[in-house]
């Protein structure tokens, strides 16, 4: 309880009661977040599965936190692309993080906004009196991901178990065609239009009339923030993993890289070819990683002598045509967590939105400026107004720093508490678009 010593309990108690909060029952608080370093697909991380990143990330929050392990009476894990020996990847996460057996864990899944949906979900058992502790997060790797034979070829494969003689397999290897040897890889694309992510992007720029320049002027600023934060020990979430095998510890994003906007400018349309706008360096890559949250009843925090970082006020999920609106989700999620909190852009001061593309985040914020859309979308007089750019994304993004699909949430939650502290805020939005039209919006406040 020493770090309590300056502030005393009605103190904080005052400081509670003129907070807003969505939860009706108990305060919950963000104890602590770490992440692995992000890494490209197929580099540091490349011998591993999501379930050894996940493992990483929840040991090395366990290992910085002193509390018993055997307190914890939850773990919600997120992942988007399972692989079918893991079908329940939270559970051999937190077993292989060694976290009891006794202690049940379930896997959330909501594209990019896994993790977010499982901090949510965690959120939600510790207001009602379900939870005093939970961890929550995500893991993903595009280094290994699950590739499958096509459809024909399974249903051949299968009704091979019924063969019993020499003859009868003979004349099922005859029966066989070439296609039945194509395979079925993952593919970022939306099932109920078959459109690939980057086309969206694409059009939404068009649509919202996101300039290449102002693309590849974004993307600069991600990776200058990034390298800047990195450089000066800002991201404190990010712990030093040892990738078994090899002797050194891997400490760093390795995507981040500050390019000049005569080399961005060269590079080719990743996607609408030729005339497309996203390219490589604007859009976010595929990335390895993992994150996890430590999640607290306030009472229990104090009881234990920890200190929390954050209130975990409220958080809405959104979704909207996955055609026409697939990466516009945040640009509804923001006026609506804002109004369901009672706050405005104004009192904000710290903005973390997920950078899935650099063309994507700037249609949203077109959107948030545009009169029409505020009056037609939400009923308002006019815009609901922009986000201070000086406040938004200072650590760098998605874009620089990467986006393990399944962890992007919880680094997005611990980087706005992190910053609330380092920059003296009081209030946290942040904000991301998933597959299916999706997006989520949330509001942390800084613990006093």
């Amino acid at each position: 309880m020493s770090t309590f010593s300056a502030i005393s309990r009605t103190a904080r108690r005052a400081y509670a009661t003129t907070a807003k909060s969505g939860f009706k029952g108990r305060n919950v608080v963000l104890v602590d977040g770490v992440r692995t370093p992000f890494q490209l697909s197929g580099t540091g991380f490349n011998k591993l599965q999501a379930h050894d990143l996940g493992r990483l990330a929840i040991s090395g929050l366990l290992n910085r936190n002193d509390f018993d392990a055997k307190l914890i009476d939850a773990v919600y894990y997120g992942t988007v692309i399972q692989e079918t020996k893991t079908s329940n990847i939270a559970r051999e996460c937190a077993l292989s993080a060694g976290i009891p057996n006794s202690t049940p864990a379930y896997t959330v899944t909501l594209a990019c906004i896994s993790s977010n949906l499982a901090i949510n979900e965690a959120a939600n058992a510790i207001s009602v009196g379900q939870a005093d502790i939970v961890v929550a997060g995500g893991t993903e790797t595009m280094s290994d991901v699950p590739i499958r034979v096509g459809r024909s070829m399974r249903a051949k494969l299968l009704g091979s178990q019924k063969l019993k003689t020499p003859a009868q397999m003979a004349g099922w290897v005859a029966g066989l065609k070439a296609k039945d040897f194509s395979l079925e890889l993952p593919a970022i694309a939306e099932f109920s239009t078959g459109e690939v992510m980057g086309h969206s992007a694409d059009r939404l720029c068009a649509a919202f009339g996101v300039s290449r320049l102002e693309q590849d002027e974004f993307a600069i600023r991600s990776h200058t923030l990034a390298k800047q934060a990195s450089d000066k020990g800002l991201l404190t979430d990010r712990i030093p993993v040892k990738v078994p095998g090899s002797d050194k510890f891997i400490t760093e994003d390795n995507g981040v890289r500050v390019g000049t906007i005569e080399k961005l400018s060269s590079l080719k349309a990743a996607f609408y070819k030729p005339y497309g706008s996203i390219t490589a360096a604007n859009a976010s890559f595929l990335t390895d990683g993992a994150s996890a949250s430590l999640l607290m009843a306030e009472e229990t925090a104090l009881k234990l002598g920890l200190k929390p970082k954050a209130y975990i006020r409220d958080t809405v999920f959104v979704a909207q045509d996955p055609n026409d609106e697939l990466l516009l989700g945040p640009a509804y999620a923001t006026p609506k967590i804002l109004s369901k909190m009672g706050l405005t852009m104004k009192d904000i001061d710290v903005f973390e939105y997920h950078e899935a593309f650099a063309g994507q985040i700037l249609a949203c914020m077109k959107a948030l400026d545009s009169d029409k859309f505020g009056r037609e979308k939400f009923g308002l007089n006019g815009k609901n107004g922009l986000p201070d750019m000086d406040k938004m994304n200072k650590w760098g993004g998605s874009l620089s720093l990467g986006h393990p699909f399944g962890a992007t949430g919880s680094r997005l939650v611990n980087t706005a508490a992190n910053r609330l502290i380092a920059e003296n805020g009081r209030y946290a939005l942040l904000s991301a678009c998933a597959a299916g039209g999706h997006a989520v919006g949330s509001i942390i406040e800084r613990y006093p």
